[in-house]
């Protein structure tokens, strides 16, 4: 017989803690996981949790939170899939989730068949005797949605495993469910600021995704620094677009323009944004020195992945390109400009035009990268060998920039 009293107590003490934690911000993982030892403190016999949702991501499209007695929790992520794994469509919340289900709960203890989900099999294996599955709807659910196993839902599946000999008595599920709601309204919150973070550090940028999250958001709102800019652009890319079908143009520059990213981020630099067939970095990780250095370190490695890369698509029958590369250092203007119903967060300035003016020095000199003083300079001293190519005036500057490139031995 369950006391009303006693769980309306637990349960108030649960519901207590959710919402305090949800209000202080927790990360799932820190939530699910204190969830799992409060549901232990509050006497209930929890062997597993789980919990499954979508995710608002580039490269995946779902992610898990496994909790294990005596193992606490660990999170996991699911790639876009066209074709979904068996797995999946073979468990418990698959069914919740297309079969339009409220919950499963299987006494494992009292079952001497197999069940019809491989997972409890599995989890009665090493020691599991009750299963408890149900789901929290972020939206308005649709009953009658076709069946699709591609499926996602803007809410979060939930799983609860027993390894006591009689499994969950009812007061365990009762307070499992009253505090159902509180958990589902912390976890929304939690993703909702990872979601915002992941899609403001992918669109905007590492830095500046950061900075827009943390109040810089007022137009007009301009910080000046010292950095160093890489201008980057494929080479004969234009031509090469107007022979190939969209979809391969697609795939061609994804290939490249992902080796110039992984190779700035891998020198602690940031995306400014993408230009066509070219992008803008900026590399602010100190003084103007360690700048230079950090984008001088860069450029060798990204000679290296982009051969690579070239080697690859050759012996794929695929085609291929080269870059050229312009690097200027000096002091630009960082932060945000437009209008006050649309904001870019960007850099300007007249070292950003420079970089530009460089830029367009790489057909009549004949090199693909390009380096001004100011940078070889600053960076000294550096492992790179550079070479002087030569002084010169460039449009809309008064006094002459001396340019460099980068010396590579053939091997």
């Amino acid at each position: 017989m369950v006391n009303p009293n006693a769980v309306t107590a637990t349960s108030t003490d649960l519901i207590n803690w959710l919402v305090t934690r949800g209000l202080e911000g927790a990360t799932k993982e820190d939530l699910l996981d204190g969830y799992c030892n409060k549901l232990l403190e509050l006497g209930v016999p929890l062997m597993r949790f789980h919990a499954a949702q979508s995710a608002l991501h580039p490269v995946y499209g779902g992610t898990g939170f496994s909790w294990y007695q005596g193992q606490g929790g660990a999170s996991e992520t699911f790639e876009y899939s066209e074709q979904p794994s068996e797995q999946w469509q073979q468990s418990p919340l698959f069914a919740i989730l297309n079969d339009n289900l409220k919950e499963i709960r299987e006494r494992l203890v009292d079952q001497n068949e197999a069940s019809r989900y491989p997972l409890l099999n599995d989890l009665r294996q090493i020691g599991a005797t009750d299963y408890y599955a149900t789901g929290v709807s972020f939206d308005v659910p649709t009953h009658n949605a076709p069946k699709d196993a591609k499926k996602a839902v803007d809410g979060v599946l939930l799983s609860w495993a027993s390894n006591a000999p009689q499994g969950f008595e009812d007061r365990d599920l009762e307070l499992i469910n009253i505090a159902l709601p509180h958990l589902g309204l912390a976890l929304k919150s939690a993703a909702s600021a990872r979601i915002s973070k992941d899609l403001m550090r992918v669109y905007l940028g590492r830095d500046a995704g950061r900075r827009v999250l943390s109040g810089e958001i007022r137009r007009g709102s301009l910080q000046q620094i010292d950095a160093v800019i890489w201008n980057f652009d494929l080479e004969g890319f234009t031509s090469l677009s107007e022979e190939l079908p969209g979809n391969e143009i697609i795939d061609m520059l994804n290939d490249y323009l992902a080796v110039a990213v992984g190779v700035v981020h891998d020198n602690r630099g940031n995306i400014l944004k993408f230009m066509g067939d070219g992008l803008m970095a900026m590399f602010d990780v100190g003084e103007i020195d360690e700048d230079a250095r950090a984008a001088l370190k860069a450029v060798p490695e990204l000679q290296e992945r982009m051969g690579a890369l070239n080697a690859r698509r050759e012996a794929e029958g695929l085609p291929v390109a080269n870059f050229t590369l312009a690097l200027h250092a000096g002091e630009i203007l960082y932060g945000n400009i437009g209008s006050e119903t649309r904001l870019d967060f960007t850099v300007i300035g007249p070292a950003v035009n420079q970089t530009a003016r460089i830029a367009g020095m790489h057909r009549s000199l004949g090199q693909r990268i390009l380096i001004s003083d100011d940078v070889a300079k600053a960076a000294q001293p550096c492992g790179q060998d550079l070479i002087s190519v030569g002084r010169y005036m460039l449009r809309g500057v008064a006094e002459p920039k001396e340019l460099f490139t980068i010396y590579k031995a053939p091997l």
